[in-house]
């Protein structure tokens, strides 16, 4: 079955007399039962948090998508991230970071995890197979981004797996670029993929959202303990909007990704750009791993700008009309982001000019191209 047939179907009530085409939301803290005997049984839900049949049928939307065995809902694409990690670690252990990954996600690695004294190594996103060398007896984790999240290196999941598994350390991927849809990670051997389901699957930048998938379901009752003793809990209005998305992601997604790869291939050649880092183009230096891994590209991209001043690119990114000013990407808008102040590499890339990203929403691609055109003029 097609992913744009699964997803309009997965998740919804069995049709009967009158159903409702989607599945009805429960809001609850307290859960009643008829027998004091039953308060205590594990196979029932005993209270709010513990979620509804929206979330059910959200979790299984989310294991078909990424073809796991368990799943798990948590407030936020940050919170996937970290909740899946700190299920994998403990008090002495060690974890491996790709340089490339998200901003918070590198900050609690090197603040709150070494609080809880668990060291962190960060290492070269091109490392591939050769990152054996960096695992120690006590190293836990392995954490991966493909692409990364401003620098759009691709990673060789394969190898790097290959020797995670013959070491035991366990595999984590913040999978949010490609949605589950473009890149499938448990299949190419990783063990978990965190979203940020915020972004392609809320679609409308007004929901905050994470699930994290698990390859078998040992690892995800180890996550499941984690989020409940830490008192996560995720709304059934929140987790309804998600499951929403699902019905129609393909369709957007597809839309931004063809505008995004539009927007890049014209900024090619653009005399003001040095570089563009979008995957899916053959000058991208990691285009073969991504051709290899991928079946398409996503809605974001960055270009480096020939050197010119910090008040120049900020000149440019404000003379956008349809651009807006914000992070975050996948919404129906699209967005621009000036990249350096939050931009800190030990390893890969290091670029001549500044770095700008771009997330294309459903707008056309003509007019999002005319946009930056006439914004470009701002650097002169």
């Amino acid at each position: 079955m097609k992913k744009e047939t699964l997803f309009t179907h997965i998740g919804r009530p069995k049709a009967g007399l009158g159903t409702p085409v989607s599945t009805s939301i429960t809001r609850a803290s307290t859960l009643l039962f008829e027998r004091a005997e039953d308060l205590y049984r594990k196979d029932v839900r005993g209270y709010g948090r513990h979620g509804s049949q929206v979330h059910d049928h959200l979790k299984e939307a989310f294991i078909a998508l990424e073809g796991g065995e368990h799943c798990a809902l948590v407030p936020s694409g940050l919170a996937s991230c970290t909740i899946a990690i700190m299920a994998c670690v403990e008090a002495g252990d060690h974890i491996l970071l790709t340089d490339s990954a998200y901003g918070p996600t590198y900050s609690f690695c090197q603040t709150f995890l070494k609080k809880m004294g668990v060291e962190t190594t960060i290492y070269d996103p091109r490392i591939g197979a050769d990152i054996e060398a960096l695992i120690q007896d006590n190293t836990k984790v392995i954490l991966l981004e493909s692409p990364g999240s401003l620098t759009f290196e691709i990673q060789d999941l394969p190898a790097i797996c290959k020797i995670a598994k013959a070491r035991g350390v366990t595999t984590i991927i913040d999978n949010t670029w490609s949605a589950g849809i473009t890149l499938s990670p448990l299949a190419l051997g990783v063990d978990i993929s965190a979203h940020a389901a915020t972004k392609y699957f809320g679609g409308h930048s007004d929901i905050l959202f994470g699930a994290i998938i698990s390859k078998n379901k040992t690892l995800g009752n180890s996550i499941d303990k984690t989020a409940k003793a830490i008192g996560l809990a995720t709304s059934p209005d929140d987790a309804y909007q998600i499951l929403r998305g699902f019905r129609t992601i393909m369709p957007r997604f597809s839309q931004s990704e063809a505008s995004a790869l539009q927007l890049a291939t014209w900024l090619e050649s653009r005399d003001e750009v040095a570089q563009v880092l979008h995957p899916a183009l053959a000058s991208h230096p990691d285009h073969a791993i991504w051709k290899r891994d991928f079946t398409g590209g996503a809605c974001i991209f960055a270009i480096v700008l020939k050197p010119v001043s910090a008040s120049q690119v900020l000149a440019f990114i404000n003379a956008l009309n349809i651009f807006g000013i914000g992070y975050s990407y996948g919404g129906f808008e699209s967005l621009c982001i000036h990249c350096d102040p939050q931009l800190r590499r030990d390893h890969g890339d290091k670029f001549d000019g500044p770095l700008v990203r771009f997330a294309c929403g459903l707008e056309h691609a003509d007019d999002l191209q005319a946009d930056i055109e006439q914004a470009l003029r701002a650097l002169k």
